[in-house]
């Protein structure tokens, strides 16, 4: 046996102990890497289409078939004839196939859609709002705020004028310019629509300050625009050209001063078209549109009127009233309004032109504006400076009903949808919304849209909504809370069309005779 003691007397570890085989020598680990230049990158950029990759397509074939051929024949003048072939079909291919008018009217609906889904919400409030507390209360409304129509270029200037299209309900025109003449410039004219409320459909420059335009009722591309320096234009929207197809000129005839309002009319049987104007030096025009030219024709010299005699005098200084708003009635063609910057309100006829028909106790200051109510023929309304927005009848001299707002009043409107609503624009900043079958004495709402002036004001003729340009080159689109959008129903006892059934022309024309009825007697029918 073997021992496992010592000399110490001490056994001995037997895991004590080491192989040598297992005792192998580890390196120590290190990293290696190789450098190499980088390989050269080129920026490469094209635009490519289906025309274009059948073109290449195309001459790719033609070119392979030229080359058979060259192998068969020995001819070269099918070669060159196959390579005239290539070179045609390549010239034809468009170096800019974006600019079209097929491509431009597929990104003006992409513009459109994408304007749409931006403002997703008030569309959707254009569609869709009521304001749920009209169900609760009669004698008050509200007036929701929609869009804020801009432009970079009228920055400030005014907005001028305000008119809706007749035949397209979502376009509308306005006109640019100063109401300090004093600072008074060059214009603009832009035309918006509803369907794109990020940049104008349409603007034109204009020389001289817009102060009033007017879309033709049977044509809708043609506008006609008065001017801060007495000129008249007359645009065709339909055209690309920023330049006007008629434009008066001291030749042809034109106003001394700002041209307040225009009107169309309509040309009846003869083929010329024709439109009317008011302006401050006192004269009312009629301008025909020949082949050619503008022609002016001046129709009528508004003289002074001393009101406290009641006859008309000449002033060695100021022989004519200064014309400030006109007005033709809907059913009589020849009888038509002048407002003066008197005050005065005068009722004329086209067919005597000599003198005026009647004067009305009008206002105390300037004539800001006059309108005849789109379904009674004996109705319209005024507004001043003077606070006050006055409404008359035919047969009277006197107002039926007068309103003083606490401003000066820069323009009115009645509803192209209700006979008995209408609207007022006052430099305060306010809207007064008024419906005389509901509140004969208070307006129905009195809401402020801005902290600048008002100055015009226009109804759509489709939505219940209405358009308020200010001072500061905006146009402000408003949407009407269900109490001022109720057209009412037919009235028993007050007749109706052959019969008996009710269009909706005698069902407003009605509304408003009840309530004639109800300030006089007289008045029912």
């Amino acid at each position: 046996t073997i021992s496992t003691r010592t000399s110490t007397g001490h056994s001995k570890n037997e895991f004590d102990y080491t192989i040598r085989a297992s005792q192998t020598l580890n390196n120590h680990t290190a990293s290696c890497g190789a450098f190499t230049e980088p390989p050269p990158i080129t920026q490469y950029q094209e635009e490519i289409n289906q025309w274009q990759i059948y073109d290449s397509y195309k001459s790719e074939c033609l070119i392979s078939m030229m080359e058979h051929m060259h192998e068969g024949l020995s001819d070269k003048r099918a070669g060159d004839r196959l390579t005239s072939i290539v070179s045609e079909k390549l010239e034809r291919v468009e170096p800019d196939s974006f600019h079209n008018k097929k491509m431009e009217n597929i990104l003006n609906k992409v513009e459109r859609l994408s304007n749409h889904n931006a403002q997703d919400d008030i569309y959707d409030d254009f569609k869709y709002w009521d304001d749920p507390q009209d169900k609760y209360r009669t004698d008050e409304a509200t007036l929701c705020p929609l869009w804020k129509f801009s432009y970079e270029r009228a920055k400030r200037k005014h907005v001028t004028a305000l008119c809706w299209n007749s035949q397209y309900t979502d376009l509308f025109a306005a006109g640019f310019g100063s109401c300090d003449f004093a600072r008074n410039g060059k214009g603009l004219v832009c035309c918006y629509t509803l369907k794109n409320t990020s940049h104008p459909e349409f603007v034109v420059p204009t020389e001289s300050g817009v102060i009033c335009l007017d879309f033709h009722p049977k044509y809708p591309s043609l506008l006609a625009v008065g001017c801060h320096d007495g000129s008249v234009l007359v645009i065709d929207i339909k055209t690309t050209s920023k330049k006007p197809i008629y434009s008066s000129s001291l030749r042809s005839g034109q106003h001394c001063d700002p041209v307040w309002q225009i009107r169309w009319q309509d040309n009846g049987t003869s083929k010329e078209y024709k439109f009317y104007t008011v302006s401050s030096d006192g004269k009312v025009a009629n301008w025909i549109m020949n082949k050619t030219e503008l022609k002016m024709e001046p129709m009528m010299d508004l003289k002074l009127i001393d009101s406290c005699a009641g006859k008309s005098e000449d002033s060695p200084l100021h022989g004519l009233a200064g014309g400030c708003a006109i007005d033709f009635n809907r059913k009589l063609d020849n009888l038509f309004l002048v407002g003066t910057e008197e005050g005065m309100i005068h009722e004329c006829s086209k067919a005597y032109s000599a003198q005026y028909l009647k004067t009305f106790e009008g206002h105390r200051m300037g004539v800001n504006a006059l309108k005849w109510n789109p379904f009674h023929e004996d109705i319209f309304m005024s507004c001043s400076e003077d606070w006050r927005l006055q409404i008359f009848e035919h047969s009277s001299t006197v107002p039926l009903i007068s309103f003083d707002l606490g401003n000066a009043v820069n323009d009115v409107c009645w509803s192209p949808l209700s006979s008995t609503v209408f609207a007022a624009a006052t430099t305060d900043g306010k809207v007064h919304a008024f419906d005389l079958a509901q509140n004969k004495r208070d307006p129905l709402c009195s809401q402020k849209i801005a902290r600048t002036k008002l100055t015009k004001i226009s109804f759509s003729s489709k939505d219940f909504i209405l358009i308020v340009g200010d001072d500061r080159s905006l146009v402000h689109t408003l949407k009407m809370s269900p109490n001022l959008r109720k057209i009412g129903t037919p009235q028993q006892g007050l007749g109706g069309n052959e019969g008996g059934q009710f269009d909706t022309a005698t069902i407003q024309r009605n509304k408003m005779v009840q309530f004639l009825a109800s300030i006089n007697k007289k008045y029912a029918q």
